[in-house]
């Protein structure tokens, strides 16, 4: 076998078993070629002998690069995983990875805008938009991203059949999950707007938001999009189509939305994932009593 020949099993693996994303795919290929090319390996065998050691070394030159703690620490799950499958196809009886801690992560709160933001950013890149079926695809984009919490990627996998919407909307998240989330009237109605506006016929099968010459529409384009908007608006950089998903949850955890209930809704393979929205809402609620209390 070749580097080649290890590379294309590690990639078909991640994506047709795991059912990673594209993204990660490339990202966990790519963390594994660099392990290849520094330390050797033709065969599963030499791969499986990487140890902890190895592992340490190889990091310690990444980060001599530049590599940054976030980009270190996925990088040496990235390596972990390949090491692990390959003891597995080295036949090793016990196939765990290296044990080797990476490195602390200052676990960062989200930035959620507020109500009114939302709604200020969604009816502005419309009036924004050069044509107005780009503005109405935009503005319907964004809420959905506030409205029923997607991510840009989800958001942008909805296909014609989906263009006529009902209360609820079943969506294929990380791993190929499905899930079912609320749509708001308002969604509804953008959605319906923008299909009746659309100059490209939504076949069942084809993608629902289409870009300027018919294809996909890309997330660049959304996130240009609610750039500018955000400039005229004045909001801050962290105001991004992502951001419209954190607020979605933590508004909900505001109203009294329960972690488990939010779990679903996000789409998140671990409670961890929606525990630090508790953080968020601990902070909001310091504030405004910072703020109300005669001693704040």
């Amino acid at each position: 076998m070749s580097a080649g020949d290890l590379l294309e099993a590690w990639r078909a693996h991640l994506a047709d078993n795991r059912r990673r994303s594209p993204h990660t795919v490339r990202a966990y290929v790519a963390a594994a070629a660099r392990l290849l090319a520094a330390r050797g390996g033709e065969d599963w065998a030499a791969v499986a002998a990487t140890e902890a050691h190895h592992l340490r070394s190889f990091l310690a030159e990444r980060r001599g690069e530049g590599l940054g703690n976030a980009s270190t620490a996925r990088e040496l799950s990235a390596l972990k995983a390949f090491i692990a499958f390959s003891r597995a196809q080295a036949g090793d009886p016990d196939p765990a990875a290296p044990r080797l801690r990476g490195p602390r992560l200052k676990k960062g709160l989200p930035r959620p805008v507020t109500p009114d933001e939302a709604e200020n950013l969604a009816d502005l890149v419309d009036g924004l938009a050069g044509e107005d079926w780009i503005g109405a695809r935009d503005r319907a984009v964004l809420l959905l991203l506030y409205g029923s919490g997607l991510r840009i990627a989800e958001a942008l996998s909805l296909t014609g059949r989906d263009a006529r919407m009902g209360e609820v909307l079943q969506v294929t998240g990380k791993g190929g999950k499905q899930r079912v989330v609320p749509v708001l009237p308002i969604t509804r109605a953008a959605v319906a707007e923008y299909a009746k506006a659309c100059p490209w016929p939504l076949t069942p099968a084809e993608p629902l938001f289409r870009g300027t010459k018919g294809g996909p529409l890309s997330a660049g384009m959304v996130q240009r999009a609610m750039a500018n908007a955000r400039r005229a608006l004045g909001l801050p950089d962290t105001a991004t189509p992502h951001s419209l998903r954190h607020s979605f949850a933590t508004h909900l955890l505001s109203a009294g939305a329960d972690l488990r209930s939010l779990q679903e809704l996000l789409g998140h393979a671990s409670l961890g994932s929606t525990q630090i929205y508790t953080r968020v809402d601990a902070a909001a609620l310091l504030d405004n009593y910072r703020k109300a209390h005669p001693r704040g």
